[in-house]
Parts: structure tokens; sequence; C-alpha cells
């Protein structure tokens, strides 16, 4: 008779592991539009507590802090909105209307070209996540219910970061927690300064296109410094879906001031490109532009608007943690790659 041998229980127990494992991954993709909101309370949280370390240098309480970096945000918005808000909408408004009737024009004016067959095609092709920009300009206002929610959500983590974090950090083995808790900090000061700088050259973007639009006399050139503001927060695309509506409804009327719109959009990107960020960003992190450029590219194609709004940060938090928790460790463990000391000498 065969003795019947049980079944080891290291086997055991790590198929257990594995197939939790693999539940949880599957939970997680389920969850992942939940997960990016939970991430962009993250941001809105890391916002407020800049802020609030601000009332902290005079001595105010983590408490009263807070709330006035809260207050202070509502009321910067508050007194936009009471200052511009009717221009703004009117603007928008007007812009509205306008682009339907410019695309309409643009193409007769196209026709005479023989380049109304590539315009068409230029507006129905595009890869999915070309397609889920533009789906991001066309929803903007329809997002306000997650909006509220991150921002909410981001008040009660600035309310208890050191609770949250802490939570955070015991889910890893005790032997981890000391680099977690290294790799978090690392991560969120970070993220704070890349908030930091990102936040500035908006501002410098947003004052220097609706400062050039209007010496060139383009009409609504507040909503289009406003709207170019904003879309700077996207790398890479973001300015370029800045800049179409002003181009098309320039182009629909006259040409050459299509040319001066395109040409204050490429000067105000240049500045961007060499004197804005270059000097902000000289104390946060230095992404590599393709790290960068494929990352907006996978977080629009598996999140859509969502996720091309917070592909920069969370890119960010990835880098920093990937370098911390992974590279710094392997490096010490690995062995010299060829050549690598000649570079570095």
């Amino acid at each position: 008779m065969t003795p019947v041998t049980k079944p080891d229980g290291l086997f055991v127990r790590r198929t257990l592991i594995v197939i939790a494992l693999v539940a949880l991954a599957l939970l997680a993709w389920e969850l992942r539009e939940v997960l990016l909101m939970v991430f962009g309370a993250v941001v809105v949280a890391t916002l407020f507590q800049g802020l609030a370390g601000l009332y902290r240098k005079i001595g105010l309480p983590e408490g009263v802090s807070l709330f006035l970096a809260v207050l202070t945000v509502l009321l910067v918005v508050g007194i936009g909105i009471a200052l511009f808000g009717a221009q703004l909408v009117g603007q928008y408004e007007q812009i509205r209307e306008t682009l339907p009737r410019a695309w309409a024009a643009l193409q007769q004016r196209l026709e005479g070209f023989g380049l109304a067959g590539q315009l068409d095609q230029l507006k129905s092709g595009g890869s999915g996540f070309v397609s889920n920009a533009g789906s991001f300009v066309m929803s903007v206002g329809g997002g306000l219910a997650d909006a509220l929610l991150i921002v909410i959500g981001g008040i009660f983590l600035a309310a208890s970061p050191r609770f949250y974090r802490t939570g955070l950090i015991k889910l890893f083995p005790s032997e981890r927690r000391g680099l977690t808790a290294d790799a978090i900090e690392d991560s969120g000061t970070a993220l704070r300064l890349w908030l930091k700088a990102q936040l500035l050259t908006m501002a410098a973007v947003g004052t220097a296109t609706g400062l050039g639009l209007w010496l060139v006399g383009v009409e609504n050139a507040l909503a289009f410094g406003l709207l170019a503001a904003l879309m700077e927060f996207i790398p890479f695309v973001g300015p370029i879906l800045a800049a179409i509506p002003a181009i098309l409804i320039a182009a629909a009327v006259d040409p050459q001031s299509a040319l001066w719109v395109a040409g204050v959009y490429f000067v105000v990107q240049q500045l961007e490109g060499y004197l804005f960020s270059p000097l902000l960003q000289q104390w946060a992190v230095d992404l590599p532009g393709a790290v960068l450029l494929f990352s907006l590219l996978a977080m629009g194609t598996l999140f859509g608007a969502l996720g091309i709004i917070f592909a920069a940060p969370l890119t960010v938090v990835i880098y920093v943690l990937v370098k911390k928790l992974y590279v710094r460790e392997a490096l010490d463990t690995a062995t010299p790659i060829p050549g690598e000391e000649q570079e570095q000498g």
C-alpha cells in the first residue's frame, strides 16, 4: 500500500500567497478609477499641506494652519470668480458658439486647396490616447462631482496625514518599514516640490499667453490665457490642446491672424521650455522626458481623462519610489556595469 504524503506546508503557503496576490491585483484593476481618485486626493492634500506649512512657520497650530490653507484657497477662487467669473463665462460661451462656425469656415477655406479631406481625417482619426485627450477637453465640466469628492478627500487626508501614513507603512513587513517610511517621505517631498514648481509655471504660462493674445488683438484673451494655464498641468499634450481653439477661430477669420496666434503660443512654449521650467524645476524632481511621455500615453489609454490629468504627478511619485525602493538597493548589491566607472570619472 502506497503511503499518502502530506502536502508540503511551505508549498501550500506559497500557493495561497500567489492566489491572494492575483486576487488583489484583479481587485485593484476593477477599482482602478477609485484608486486614481484616491491619488488625486493625495495630490490635493499635498497642496493644502504645503500651503498650511506657510502658516505653521509663523507659529500657528497645525489644525488652524490647515483651516487657513483651505480658507485661503476658497477665498482666492471666490475672489477670482467675483472679479472675472462673468467675463470668463461670457468669453467661453462665445468660444463654444464660435468654434463650430470656425471649423466650417476653415473647411470651406481649405476646399480651394484640396485639403478638406485631410482635415476630415485629422478630425476623425487618431489613436485611443488622442481620443481620450479630446474627450477630456469636451468633458471638463462633466466631472464636477468627482472633483468635489477628490477635494473633500484631500481635506480629510491633509487633516491627519500621520494617521494614514502610519497605516500604509504597517501594511509592509516590519523589516521593510524603515525603508518604506523613507521612500514615502521622499516621494511626498518630491510631489510637493513638483506641485509648487508646476503651479508657478502654470501661472506664468497663463499670464504670458493671455497678455500675448491681447497684444495681437485676439478677443477672449482672458479665457484663452486661463485655458492655457490649466492645460499646462498636462505635459506635452496640454499646451497643444489649449492652442487649437484659438488658432482655429483665428484661421477662420484671417490666416494671417492665425499665424500671429500660433506665434504667441510658440513663443510662450519656448519661454516655458527654456526659462520658466528650468528656473522653477531646479529644486524639483527631474523626470526623463521619455518616461513622462510614455506614462502620459499609458495613463490616458487606461484611465481616460482622469488618467491624463494625474499622469505627471503619479509618474513623479512612482519614479521616486522606484529609485528609493528598488534601484538604490539593486545598485548596492549589483556588480558594476561595464563602462559605468569611466563615465562617472
